[in-house]
Order: structure tokens, then C-alpha cells, then sequence
């Protein structure tokens, strides 16, 4: 068994001298040495000069790894690619050094410069638009309306102030009347009824609790008593207080939490949907947070994403009569929500840690609805949670 394995190993080594000295016969081996590394085994220089006179006792090696004069080289490459990037870097910072960097700049991207710096103010519950030092823009004056919800009637909660007021406004641009349903922010109420009768449109105030289900029952009937019919459902109403820790989420505050923004959402659209004809739609307000949660908004969050499933579950549900369900996923909006919340200090930073390094105006968000009311704009979509947020990659 030693001999025949000894004998074909031997019948290996010369069948591979046979081919070297073929190759050297035919030029090829020259032409191959040029190609050839100065640390090349005794056989290969051998090969290079013509003599092909391999030992007994060499063998032939298939594979050699990198060289050194390779590797050397390869790394010197690295070295000189890194050195041109440190240059292009010092440069840089050259450059940037003393004044503030573009990236720390709050982002426009609209129509119009709006504002980046809030002022410190703290408000008190639930929050007067009235009383904010800066206010809200909501106008959006350079939106230009086309009957995309002409003849409609539409309910609007929270919508006093805020995103609501802001959302009235272009419903009613776009040939809509509104009804407003608010808690007990009157002045602001009747600043919202004034800016939507402005447009050309009625608009209808009713003020209470949609906690209460049989307070949302008599105002949507109220609403179809005025308008005869209705279209479009918004749930826009809000409840919300930060808490720093679990154990200061009291049973009180989740009560008042789930029932203002779960279960009010719950109540108005039972109370509207006898109402709601095939075209019709609802659209809900949910927020980042629902998305993203928030480590001092945990019930508030929890809403939040409550509302977004409640979306989702709701459009399949209504598909069959024709009736559209979506949310939009607001990220920071410069409203009486974050003021009556947050202290002082932090109001002034509000919006800051969004991509846009700003909060967002009320203005900026409207447009969202307007699009998911008019059948002529989303006929096609149900179901989903538009996040307008100021950030990439919300959701």
C-alpha cells in the first residue's frame, strides 16, 4: 500500500515538470515571468532564465497567498486614500469652524418661511390659543381652494384652536360648512366660526364633553337638523400631560386620557355613522408618538397608537358601505397642547429634535385633511396613518 501511494505521488510531480518544460519550450514561460514577483519560489526562476532544470525534491505549489511587496503596496494604496480624505475633512472643519453648521439650522420647505423659535411660556389647561405670546399660523394663505369638498358638511372636534381651527378653515375653503365641537374655549371658538363664515361657509358651535357618548349623540344629530346631511367625521379632540414615571400615572389621569382621546373617537364616530353615506369619510388625529412612543407621554402614546389600530380596524370594517377611514400621524405642531403641558423652558425647544429642527404650524398640517376628506383627491385610500411629521422614516 506505501509503494503505490509513494508511486503516484511521484507520477504527479513529473506529470506537473513535464507541463513547466512545455510551457518553456513555446515562450510561454517568458512571456509569463514578466508577470512574476521578485520573491518567486527556485523553480520559477528557474522557469525565467530557461534552464528548467527543477530538483528532484521540489514540489510544485497550485496556490500562493499575497505576496509582501503586494501587500505592502496595497496598504500604502490605503494609506494615500485615507491621507487625501483627511485633507478633503481639515478642510472641512476649516471651513465650518466658528460659525454654526447648515445641519443645526431649522429646515424650510414650504410656501412660506415659518416660524423656528417658540417663546417660554407655560398655559394653563386646557389652553387658550388666545393667550399664546406667539400665534399659531393657520390662515395658509397661499392655498388656493377648488371645490374638492363643495356642498359638504363636515364636525370637526378641538376644533377651537389648533389643528382643528386650522383644518375648518380649509374645509371651508373647499365649499364645506363646519361644526365645531370644543370643551369650553368660547373666545377661540368664535374666532374659528369667524375665519370659516369668512370663506363663505356656516359654521355651527357645540360646546361639551365627548367623554360624555350622549353628548356626541345630540351633537352630531344637532349638526344634521342644521345642515341636513354630513360628510366628514374629524376626531381631532386631545387630552394630554407628560409624567416622568410610571408610578405618577394615576388611575384618574388615564381615565381622563382614554376616555378624551379613545373613547370620545369611539362615541363621535358611532354617533356620525347612521349619517354617513357611501363617499363619505373619517379621518382621525394620531401623532409620532403613536408611532415612535415617548418615554414622558406613556399614556398619551398609548392613545395615540390605540387610535391608529382603532383607524386601521375601523376602514375594514366600513369598506363594504363605502365609507373611507384614515389618521394623520401629526409630529411636533406649535398648538395650546404642548404649552399647556410642558414647562416653560422646554415650550421655547419644542419641535427642535425633529429632522426639520422645528415644529410645524397648523397650517402645515391642513392640507393632510383636505386630502384625505375629498373623494376626489383619496377615493382610493383607506386605512392608512399619514404621518406629517417634519422627520424622515416616521413610521
Amino acid at each position: 500500500m506505501r509503494r503505490a501511494g509513494r508511486h503516484r505521488v511521484g507520477v504527479e510531480r513529473r506529470s506537473e515538470w513535464r507541463h513547466e518544460r512545455s510551457l518553456c519550450r513555446t515562450g510561454a514561460c517568458k512571456r509569463r515571468a514578466r508577470f512574476q514577483v521578485a520573491a518567486s519560489p527556485p523553480w520559477r526562476r528557474a522557469a525565467r532564465s530557461g534552464a528548467c532544470r527543477i530538483p528532484a525534491s521540489t514540489t510544485v505549489p497550485k496556490e500562493y497567498p499575497m505576496t509582501t511587496k503586494t501587500a505592502k503596496d496595497t496598504v500604502e494604496k490605503q494609506q494615500h486614500v485615507q491621507h487625501q480624505q483627511d485633507v478633503k475633512d481639515q478642510e472641512k472643519q476649516a471651513k465650518e469652524a466658528g460659525r454654526k453648521s447648515s445641519k443645526d439650522e431649522p429646515v424650510q420647505a414650504g410656501a412660506r418661511e415659518q416660524p423656528s423659535r417658540f417663546p417660554t411660556q407655560h398655559l394653563d389647561k386646557p389652553g387658550e390659543e388666545g393667550d399664546l405670546d406667539l400665534a399659531p399660523r393657520f390662515l395658509a394663505p397661499d392655498y388656493r381652494g377648488s371645490g374638492k369638498l363643495e356642498g359638504m358638511t363636515a364636525i370637526v372636534t378641538g376644533g377651537d384652536s389648533g389643528i382643528g381651527r386650522a383644518v375648518a378653515v380649509l374645509f371651508a375653503r373647499e365649499g364645506a360648512d363646519v361644526a365645531i365641537v370644543y370643551l369650553s374655549e368660547d373666545e377661540d371658538a368664535r374666532k374659528t366660526a369667524s375665519h370659516v363664515e369668512a370663506e363663505g361657509r356656516q359654521c355651527e358651535l357645540i360646546k361639551g364633553d365627548v367623554q360624555d357618548r350622549e353628548f356626541c349623540r345630540q351633537a352630531v344629530q344637532k349638526v344634521v337638523q342644521r345642515f341636513g346631511r354630513l360628510d366628514v367625521l374629524v376626531n381631532n379632540a386631545a387630552f394630554q400631560e407628560h409624567a416622568e414615571t410610571l408610578a405618577d400615572l394615576t388611575e384618574e389621569r388615564l381615565e381622563l386620557t382614554f376616555r378624551t382621546n379613545i373613547f370620545g373617537y369611539f362615541h363621535m364616530a358611532q354617533a356620525a355613522l347612521p349619517h354617513l353615506k357611501q363617499g363619505a369619510s373619517i379621518i382621525n388625529t394620531g401623532s409620532v408618538v403613536g408611532l415612535r412612543g415617548s418615554a414622558t407621554l406613556l399614556d398619551y402614546a398609548s392613545t395615540k397608537g390605540a387610535i391608529h389600530a382603532f383607524t386601521k380596524s375601523l376602514a375594514q370594517n366600513l369598506l363594504p358601505q363605502g365609507i373611507r377611514v384614515n389618521a394623520v400621524a401629526p409630529g411636533p405642531v406649535w398648538t395650546p397642547l404642548n404649552p399647556a403641558d410642558s414647562p416653560a423652558k422646554k415650550v421655547s425647544e419644542f419641535g427642535a429634535t425633529s429632522d426639520m429642527k422645528r415644529a410645524a404650524q397648523p397650517e402645515e398640517l391642513s392640507p393632510a385633511y383636505v386630502y384625505l376628506a375629498s373623494p376626489v383627491c383619496s377615493g382610493y385610500v383607506t386605512g392608512i396613518v399619514l404621518p406629517v411629521t417634519g422627520s424622515v422614516g416616521a413610521i
